[in-house]
């Protein structure tokens, strides 16, 4: 599973995770960063992407428009990058079976 990154969050992230989240990146590393919600939508959708926010837009996205692509929301305050980094190493085992699991849309981390 490869997860995109949103621009909410540091792209330093990528390299603490990406022995778990192979093929993982960051907004940043596609030129998306400042551009709209619904770009990166369809990026992460024509990609394979699973999207890795803590922006309450793609929540509401994934509410209304459902998957592809698959959204894992972080309900976080603001953090160290360490942190997040930890929280995806946490719930490893959850966010795959979420990735696997065909009829979710989203997952909420806190």
């Amino acid at each position: 599973m490869k997860l995109l990154f949103d621009e909410n969050l540091s792209d330093r992230i990528v390299s603490e995770v990406l022995n778990l989240y192979p093929g993982s990146t960051h907004v940043k590393s596609h030129g998306l960063i400042q551009t709209s919600d619904t770009l990166i939508w369809s990026f992460a959708q024509q990609h394979g992407y699973t999207i890795a926010s803590k922006d309450a837009d793609f929540h509401q996205r994934s509410l209304v428009f459902g998957h592809p692509p698959k959204l894992v929301f972080l309900r976080i305050g603001n953090g160290p990058t360490s942190h997040i980094a930890q929280l995806l190493r946490t719930y490893y085992v959850q966010i795959s079976e979420f990735n696997a699991n065909p009829n979710t849309s989203i997952l909420v981390l806190t």
